[in-house]
């Protein structure tokens, strides 16, 4: 039997096969095919891990598309923030935002947007009806009481254990009940105290800097202006870093993404802009008094943009799309004060929520899930904006979590015109859909010229490092007990479920193989 660590193991339960869906890219009837699993519960580096195999998730259905046989082939793709660049065009939106704000002027340019992942859900056809009918499916009540029983077995052969393991395994037993008892999000037993209670994260300034950091910075500056060449070098050279976020940019330097986010507003501003980083829990109080008008602002978006009809975009719709996740909520001393998890970036403009970015904070990454906004404001280019802050948000991060350095865009689709601009966040990678390696898009734009599908990588002998090789290591939970296949294949006659067992551990590697849990009735 498999031994249970502090952390809930992640819980899938995979659907053998491909699904067939209408393609939301080249309006395909059938064209978009994948492979899925519901996630009753994942951990934040079982989904990290997932995501660098090609996975992506909607809700808690998390699915992989068939990239030889889907119509619209969808390359994972990541942003590498501390190199990245804003172009002429991301300068302009962030301009364009300030001048709002500062003086209430709105550009009567072009007010095309280019909202991050707008369309994510078209992947699996927007099918809100399946990922219903996929939960009533799910036994929940069921699941938990064979997991308890089987937790409570477990302890009763450790015997031998000290009292403080068997308090852990009792708190651990109770946190497995609680998780997959209940079909709202799944909460972590561990309080969250770094957000004040009824407040997010206010993103709207730069991240505070200690005062020893100030004087420092005041010190750069003042032998800058003695001798701005040779004495300058001289202070660099001591290994004093220069400020991440410099008060002004001199005028033969470009300006970095925080100099033209973060810049100074006259005091008498037309407008007030605040971004709020909110965890997706209905135990959260910021969460909960914001989730009526959130919500009404995904309506709104929805039947403006995407020509919804209202019944497909209720309430049941919105919470399990963008308010259900599968994520554990995690808050290790090395990672960032936010913790890991699903969040909501709530844009709040003179006290109403104007857009709503929806992002996984990752152990490597933040990953971009969902953005819906106020059609009225389309003006403001909120899609580039936002994804602009992300990434700046990204860079923030990292200066705390020295490993979560990427910002994850969802998927490029080359042949599709209306998501290539993806491939404008430079540098940026795409995943190679068979080593599962990352290699820079200038590299694989020319091939994908010639094909819609591609392997990436050009070296003829690499192969899938993290494939599955040991199949009999996958873990299962079958009947109440958690054991490897290895075991539990013996007990089964049906050929069909070898292959769809064998089906799941190469699309989701032998790590997660090994660490997931995978439910069979």
């Amino acid at each position: 039997m498999a031994s249970w660590n502090a952390l809930s193991p992640s819980i899938v339960e995979y659907f053998e096969g491909e699904d067939f869906y209408r393609c939301g890219y080249c309006k395909n009837e059938s064209g978009s095919r994948s492979n899925g699993m519901w996630a009753h519960s994942l951990t934040v580096q079982d989904y990290q891990d997932l995501i660098d195999r090609g996975w992506r998730r909607s809700g808690k259905y998390v699915y992989k598309p068939v990239m030889n046989q889907t119509c619209c082939p969808q390359y994972t793709i990541r942003c590498r923030p501390l190199q990245f660049q804003p172009s002429k065009s991301h300068k302009k939106v962030l301009k364009k935002m300030l001048k709002f704000l500062a003086k209430g002027e709105i550009s009567k340019g072009n007010c095309g947007d280019e909202p991050m992942d707008s369309t994510v859900e078209d992947a699996v056809a927007g099918d809100f009806a399946l990922i219903n009918k996929l939960d009533i499916k799910c036994d929940l009540k069921t699941l938990s009481d064979d997991l308890k029983e089987s937790l409570e077995n477990e302890e009763m052969k450790k015997e031998k254990l000290s009292k403080k393991e068997e308090s852990n395994e009792s708190i651990h037993s109770q946190a497995i009940e609680e998780k997959l008892g209940s079909g709202e999000p799944s909460h972590s037993v561990k309080v969250h105290t770094v957000l004040k209670p009824g407040k997010g994260a206010d993103l709207s300034k730069p991240p505070c800097r200690k005062a020893k950091e100030i004087r420092k910075e005041r010190k750069r500056l003042k032998l800058m202006q003695q001798n701005p060449a040779g004495e300058h070098e001289g202070f660099q050279a001591q290994g004093q870093p220069p400020s991440l976020f410099p008060p002004k940019a001199k005028s033969n330097q470009p300006k970095s993404l925080e100099d033209l986010i973060f810049e100074s507003l006259p005091e008498n501003a037309s407008h007030k802009l605040e971004v709020r980083l909110v965890p997706v829990s209905f135990e959260d109080p910021e969460f909960k008094s914001s989730f009526s008008q959130s919500f009404s602002l995904y309506v709104k978006y929805q039947m403006a943009i995407h020509q919804d009809p209202p019944d497909e975009c209720g309430k049941t719709e919105f919470t399990r799309f963008l308010c259900s996740s599968p994520l554990e909520a995690e808050y290790p001393p090395n990672g960032p004060e936010c913790g890991y998890g699903s969040f909501h970036q709530q844009y709040w403009l003179d006290g109403k929520i104007i857009a709503v970015g929806v992002i996984d904070i990752l152990p490597y990454c933040v990953s971009s899930v969902y953005l819906y906004y106020d059609p009225d404001y389309s003006f403001l280019s909120l899609g580039v904006y936002s994804a602009l802050r992300e990434i700046a948000f990204t860079r923030q991060l990292q200066e705390k979590t020295s490993q979560l350095r990427y910002y994850y865009m969802g998927f490029y689709i080359h042949s599709c015109p209306k998501m290539k601009y993806k491939g404008q966040y430079r540098p940026s990678d795409l995943l190679c859909p068979e080593t599962y390696v990352w290699i820079p898009i200038e590299q694989c734009l020319p091939s994908l010229e010639n094909s819609k599908y591609c392997r990436f990588n050009q070296d003829p002998e690499a192969v899938d490092e993290g494939r599955s090789k040991e199949p009999d290591r996958l873990q299962v939970f079958h009947k109440k007990a958690i054991m490897p296949y290895g075991v539990y294949k013996k007990s089964q006659k049906d050929p069909s479920e070898e292959a769809s067992v064998l089906q799941y551990a190469s699309l989701v590697g032998q790590a997660c193989a090994e660490r997931m849990l995978l439910f069979r009735s």
